[in-house]
Order: C-alpha cells, then sequence, then structure tokens
C-alpha cells in the first residue's frame, strides 16, 4: 500500500514541478500540495489541522520577523543614501575603465547583500548602477548578469535568506560553521564574475547602447556609513549576535552616521516610509513561505512513505551526491526540482526525510543551486526578471549570458562544501 501511495505522491510532486516551470502561482501551489498530501498521507483530521496548518505556519513566524527587518534594512541602505554614496565612489575609484569599474560594482554589490534582502533593495540599486555600466560601454547582457549575480554572491552569507532555508533544517545554525563555507562560495562565485566580465568586456565587445546618465545626487553619505551594510554579519561573527538586534543595530547607525536621526520629524518619516515600503517588498513573499511550511510539514509526516521508494537510489556518500547536483544543477532553473523555495522544496522534504545525510551536510548541497543558479541567474526570480525588462533584454540573451558561469560555480562549491561539511 505505501508504494502504491509513495507513486502518488511521486505524481503530485512531478505536478508541481511542472506547475512550477509554466510560471503557476507558487502559493496556491504550495497550498494545494499541502491538500493533496494530507489526504494521500492519509494524516489524521487533528494533525492536519493543528500541525500542519497552523503548525507550518506558526513555524515561519520568527522566519518572517527576519525576513521582514532585512527587507527594512535593505531600504534604509537606500533611502539614507548610503547605497548610492558607495556605489558612486567605486565608480570614481575605477575612472573610465569598464572592466575596472564593472568589477568593483561586482564586487560592491556582493557586499550589500550580505545583509540587505528584498526585491525592492535590488531594484533601486539596480537602477544606480545599471545605467553607470551602459554608458560606459558595457553590453546590457553582461551589464544585467553580472548585477544580479553580484546579488546572488552575497546570498551566501545574507542571514535573511539563510533563515528561510533554515526552515527545512531547523538544527543548522547560522554560525562559524557556515559563515567560513558561506565566504569561500561567495568568493568562488565572486571570481567567476571576474572571469565572465573578463571574457565579455574585451575592447572589441563593448559598445555604447545606451548612455544613460546616472542623476545626481543632493548629498553623500559620510565614508564612516559605509561599514553599515555589513554591520548585521559583523555582529553575528564577532558576538553571535541574532539576525533582529544586529539589523535593528545596523538600522539605527545608519539614521545616527547619515545624520537623519538628530531631526525627529524627518527621522519618523524615514522610518515609517522606509518600514512600509520593505513589508510591501516582501508581502507576496512571506505568503508564500507560509503555504510552503505548511507543506513541509505535511511532508515530514509522509516521510515513511517515500523510504522503500527512494532510498535504494539515493547516493550515500556527500560527494557523490555533490557531484550529481552540480552536475544537474540547471533543474534549479524555473523554480524547477533544485530550487528550494520552488518545486525544489519536495525534493529537500524527500531527502531530508530519508536520514542518508545530517542536516549540516544535506542543507548546503540543496542551497547552492538555489542560489548560485536559480537566485543568480534565473529569469524567473523576480528582481532577475525585473532586470532583464529594464536593459530591454531577451530572456534568452540574460539566460545564455549568465547560467555557463552559475553552472561552473554550482558544481564548484557543490564540491567544497561536500568536502568542508564531510
Amino acid at each position: 500500500m505505501d508504494i502504491f501511495l509513495g507513486i502518488l505522491l511521486l505524481l503530485t510532486y512531478f505536478g508541481l514541478i511542472w506547475y512550477a516551470v509554466k510560471g503557476g502561482n507558487l502559493m496556491i501551489g504550495f497550498f494545494i500540495m499541502a491538500i493533496l498530501w494530507i489526504l494521500i498521507g492519509g494524516i489524521h483530521y487533528h494533525a492536519a489541522v493543528n500541525t500542519v496548518i497552523e503548525g507550518g505556519a506558526e513555524s515561519y513566524a520568527v522566519t518572517a520577523l527576519v525576513v521582514i527587518f532585512g527587507s527594512w534594512f535593505g531600504r534604509i541602505i537606500v533611502d539614507t543614501g548610503i547605497a548610492g554614496t558607495i556605489i558612486r565612489k567605486t565608480v570614481e575609484l575605477g575612472g573610465d575603465k569598464p572592466l575596472v569599474v564593472t568589477i568593483l560594482l561586482s564586487i560592491v554589490t556582493s557586499l550589500i547583500f550580505t545583509s540587505t534582502f528584498g526585491v525592492g533593495a535590488v531594484i533601486a540599486i539596480g537602477v544606480i548602477i545599471l545605467p553607470i555600466l551602459l554608458s560606459l560601454g558595457v553590453p546590457k547582457r553582461v551589464a544585467a548578469s553580472s548585477f544580479t549575480l553580484a546579488v546572488g554572491a552575497g546570498m551566501y552569507v545574507n542571514i535573511v535568506l539563510f533563515k528561510q532555508i533554515q526552515l527545512f533544517f531547523p538544527s543548522v545554525k547560522y554560525g562559524p560553521s557556515w559563515l567560513h563555507f558561506g565566504f569561500v562560495a561567495m568568493a568562488i562565485q565572486v571570481i567567476f564574475i571576474i572571469a565572465m566580465l573578463a571574457f565579455n568586456l574585451r575592447p572589441s565587445k563593448l559598445q555604447r547602447a545606451w548612455a544613460a546618465q546616472v542623476e545626481p545626487s543632493t548629498e553623500n553619505a559620510p565614508v564612516i556609513s559605509f561599514i553599515v551594510p555589513i554591520i548585521p554579519v559583523l555582529m553575528a561573527i564577532a558576538f553571535g549576535w541574532q539576525p533582529v538586534p544586529a539589523i535593528l543595530l545596523a538600522i539605527i547607525l545608519a539614521l545616527l552616521l547619515t545624520k537623519k536621526m538628530f531631526n525627529v520629524k524627518e527621522a519618523v518619516a524615514i522610518i515609517q516610509k522606509t518600514l512600509y515600503d520593505g513589508v510591501a517588498d516582501v508581502g507576496l513573499l512571506l505568503g508564500m513561505l507560509f503555504m510552503l511550511a505548511m507543506f513541509g510539514k505535511a511532508a515530514g509526516m509522509d516521510a515513511h512513505i517515500f523510504n522503500p521508494l527512494i532510498s535504494p537510489v539515493i547516493p550515500h556518500s556527500a560527494l557523490v551526491l555533490a557531484i550529481i547536483l552540480g552536475i544537474v544543477a540547471p533543474l534549479a532553473l524555473f523554480r524547477g526540482p533544485l530550487m528550494v523555495f520552488g518545486a525544489g522544496s519536495a525534493t529537500v522534504a524527500i531527502l531530508s526525510s530519508l536520514h542518508t545525510f545530517s542536516p549540516a551536510v544535506l542543507l548546503p548541497l540543496v542551497y547552492i543551486p538555489t542560489i548560485s543558479m536559480a537566485i543568480s541567474a534565473d529569469a524567473t526570480q523576480s528582481w532577475n526578471l525585473w532586470a532583464i525588462n529594464y536593459t530591454k533584454l531577451t530572456v534568452k540573451e540574460f539566460l545564455k549570458t549568465g547560467v555557463f558561469w552559475a553552472w561552473v560555480v554550482v558544481f564548484i562549491n557543490e564540491v567544497v562544501a561536500a568536502l568542508m561539511f564531510k
């Protein structure tokens, strides 16, 4: 009987993959999957209502709080002028050398997004960076891809995104072990961004397609405020702070160092505006993730059904699994079976239920394709789609430029993770 039920569950899993790839609404998709897995798995009525539906949503409450604070912080560093000033100073440092400027901006973008989160923050920074690159003659496909890959690189140590993957692996902590790997993986992605830029920005490939100008800022943030974007990560490393106090400290410092705090009326206005905008930026994301948490609970309760079907074909070596995931990394595209916050949520639920690998090993192995392939190079990621539209690219041009480099990064980082967490 379990084999028959397992086949039914797998059929719904493939249905979710098809639905996600076709661009279906994932909030609705995850809720339907939760209901289907409750029914197919024979989960008792009281467990379904209290553990799956109520318990699933409640289990995401802490993470939702961190997502809101992270998005708020992203709006703060944009609206206080810190992000814009850092970018302008970086451009001044690089002069009129397109390759140097693009490399420096990619590094700065990666550092900003070690703590900053939210589509609003990405867009607000993108509208500063992309016109600069285009005005220097950087091809629009290279400008867009380098920007989105740089945002993705910072996500390896971004505590807000980590809290979301922690939903599947609550025992894995954001601490020294993860940060050691996260910075290594981030560095590897940045190195390959530089390689991509060096390959694509040879003098013969530069163009003057869009001589866009950046509107001059009315004021520059003080140089001392440049440390603010990495304050949450520094507090986590140095003192083991949790994300909410670390982000709050960074917000307060941003307001103090830019002198926004000294005018009470101005301080209240910017706090209210940035918090409102930050929550609006992640509202739909939170809805999707609450439904994902419900589905995750249902998958956990159905785990016993999968074991006889899946266990025999799963490798027992972390390195072998890492190599396989590296080879099939493009399956993370279009919210596919390796995108944890898409159809891959079911993949993670199945792999976790087998208990073949410890959570500390499995988390990075499934997280890497999500970050380096889906978040960094997939056209269905919200801010990537914005970059495509903003630069007037086709989806095909965007994918052809970034996916190869993202694929190489995934493969290398998978092997590194398997060796570091074995």
